[in-house]
């Protein structure tokens, strides 16, 4: 069995190098930070649930939440397994009728997940020691963890970084994909859609 540590969502950032959001996953025991680069559309879902935002149409992940619940499947945990060829990969644990089905993921979809169905984040302790960045106390303050962050990173402004509270900008951002969702023809879903299989779940450049 693999060895894991439960995760909390500390916090949504955006890389302005990459020009990609990244989430922010801290261990619950001790200060280790995981970042994963992640889709607009997950971070914005993220953000939703988040900031506790209410849409008039639910956005794919709450369709996907009600179809599961419709099934008599739970959602039990979440699992970030690894980082592979600069990409990270997940696995979404369901329970039905006592019986456990393990469904390869990204990480960003299983976060949008979680966070509507309150299930446990882990992540592997392998994947914890190589990629994450520890600190020796306590850390409130978010420009700390961003100043830590900079070189991993490349660049990121402290502006962008939030905790659950997500910033005014992040918040209409969100709203916009909400209420923009049903609006966007089949052509350009198909591009974002490539667009997200190219760019998501990417790890720090090796």
């Amino acid at each position: 069995m693999m060895n894991v540590q439960e995760m909390v969502i500390y916090g949504v950032s955006f890389d302005v190098i990459g020009k990609q959001p990244i989430v922010l996953l801290k261990t619950m025991e001790g200060n280790k930070f995981l970042p994963i680069w992640i889709g607009h559309p997950e971070a914005a879902a993220i953000l939703i649930k988040l900031q506790g935002t209410e849409l008039p149409r639910p956005m794919t992940h709450d369709l996907l939440t009600s179809i599961l619940g419709s099934f008599h499947a739970e959602v039990t945990r979440i699992t970030v397994t690894e980082l592979k060829e600069s990409t990270f990969y997940a696995t979404l644990t369901l329970n039905r009728e006592g019986s456990e089905i393990e469904i390869d993921s990204r990480p960003s979809d299983a976060l949008a997940l979680a966070v509507r169905t309150e299930a446990p984040i882990f992540a592997a302790t392998e994947l914890i020691n190589e990629n994450a960045i520890e600190f020796e106390r306590e850390v409130d303050d978010t420009e700390e963890i961003v100043e830590s962050f900079r070189d991993f990173l490349e660049s990121v402004s402290p502006d962008d970084f939030v905790g659950a509270e997500a910033t005014p900008d992040e918040v209409a951002f969100a709203e916009d994909e909400g209420e923009d969702d049903e609006d966007l023809d089949d052509d350009e879903d198909d591009d974002d859609e490539d667009d997200d299989e190219d760019d998501d779940e990417q790890g720090p450049a090796r």
